[in-house]
């Protein structure tokens, strides 16, 4: 299996719209992946190493492919349309890293 991890680096600058992210963004992510999807979860920061360290991450999302390949064919045949919502709930870059499960 492939996961699809995508970081949302936090700043002092930051703007995240989180009830956007979980609602509209998710469900956008969800009808144009549908079924490619396996597993799917939203990780919101809350705290560094310790309570008074803010979170490195204001948000991580992993989805969860069956291979690169169905990967590729769902979430690349649909990146332009992913990539260009991003400005509606964020004004950060994220960081993303595909990793094979195992």
């Amino acid at each position: 299996m492939i996961k699809l991890t995508v970081l949302y680096p936090n700043s002092a600058d930051l703007k995240f719209d989180k009830d956007y992210y979980t609602t509209q963004h998710s469900q956008l992510l969800s009808e144009l992946l549908g079924d490619a999807i396996i597993s799917s979860n939203i990780n919101i920061g809350i705290s560094g190493g310790s309570p008074e360290q803010p979170a490195p991450y204001v948000v991580i999302t992993n989805l969860v492919f069956e291979s690169m390949e169905t990967f590729q064919q769902s979430f690349g045949a649909n990146a332009e349309t992913i990539l260009e919502d991003l400005p509606n709930f964020t004004n950060v870059q994220p960081q993303v890293q595909i990793s094979e499960v195992i």
